[in-house]
């Protein structure tokens, strides 16, 4: 890479389908794509180091994910699980048995003492990736959810509960300490176009901008700088950023999320259920692009890609 900003590079801060998918928009765009990933989702279970995010964005990028469910591996088997539940194991996070062999893959070389960001690297290539999909960190960082009930820890609160509870409050634990895993600074700075997916704000975007000298490098860098809204005509596309916008304090549309990133990103894209709010999203100091931001299938989610590299030419 020159110094300065690569002209064919393209960084997408990620996690969650939303974020699996516009990368996946990307990758089918051509572009020299490489992909941030959220880490804070990341949990032990059963002895295994499992990585959501992570297996989404690479499963998704592979051609391998359950696009139904938007999780897993499709034609996923269970035989594994069953037989944990008739062993007593509690079975309320879903592993496939071809999901498994990654966590048990991921598991054995990080004991081995490779860090998260080897590992993600070479399951991504075994699995056909062309696209460099990066954790944010190396380090342990945990995304703890205050409820009126209590604190709660994100898997137990968005799978063991299905995210019913209203969130009052977040904690990245570990995140003061954490550093960015090799590399993340880099194409955060260096590329030609930055784009914030359209994940849930606080519980996918928040946690990677969290690592400190990530948000440095987003505000410092040269890029095209985009975010895209996860909210669309007031709702959310999927998941609870829209009931988290409003537990939270802001307003729930594509304009409270363009709050969230003014300072952050140069350019907005909303959907055209939003088009009313162009305005008023422009007058943030941001460009604003209106299409179609809902990602119906692999066709749709290179559309939008193709846009928003058109959008950011010149």
């Amino acid at each position: 890479m020159t110094e300065g900003v690569a002209t064919d590079a393209v960084t997408v801060l990620a996690g969650g389908v939303g974020g699996a998918r516009l990368a996946h928009g990307m990758d089918r765009a051509g572009a020299d794509l490489t992909v941030v990933v959220n880490v804070a989702d990341d949990v032990e279970l059963h002895g295994l180091a499992i990585s959501p995010d992570l297996d989404t964005v690479t499963y998704t990028l592979a051609g391998l994910a359950d696009e139904e469910r938007g999780w897993g591996v499709v034609g996923e088997t269970y035989a594994t699980l069953e037989a944990m539940g008739r062993l007593g194991e509690d079975t309320w996070f879903t592993l496939g048995d071809k999901d498994l062999a990654t966590h048990v893959v991921r598991t054995a070389r990080l004991r081995a003492g490779a860090p998260l960001s080897a590992v993600t690297a070479e399951l991504s290539r075994a699995l056909g990736v062309r696209a460099r999909v990066v954790p944010v960190t190396d380090d342990r960082v945990a995304t703890l959810v205050d409820t009126p009930g209590g604190r709660l820890g994100f898997q137990e609160y968005f799978v063991g509960r299905q995210h019913a509870d209203d969130v009052v409050g977040l904690v990245y634990d570990g995140i003061e300490a954490a550093r960015p895993a090799p590399g993340v600074v880099e194409a955060v700075r260096d590329a030609r176009v930055v784009v914030v997916a359209p994940s849930n704000p606080f519980l996918s975007v928040a946690p990677v901008l969290g690592v400190p000298g990530v948000r440095e490098a987003l505000v410092g860098s040269r890029a095209h700088r985009v975010a895209v809204s996860p909210i669309v005509g007031g709702r959310a596309i999927k998941g609870p950023a829209a009931q988290m916008l409003a537990t939270l304090g802001h307003e729930v549309s594509a304009l409270g999320v363009a709050r969230l990133y003014t300072g952050l990103v140069d350019h907005m894209v909303i959907d055209e259920r939003d088009a009313h709010l162009a305005e008023d999203v422009a007058a943030l100091g941001l460009r604003v692009l209106v299409t179609d931001t809902v990602m119906g299938g692999a066709d749709g989610r290179e559309r939008l890609a193709r846009e928003i590299l058109a959008a950011t030419r010149g």
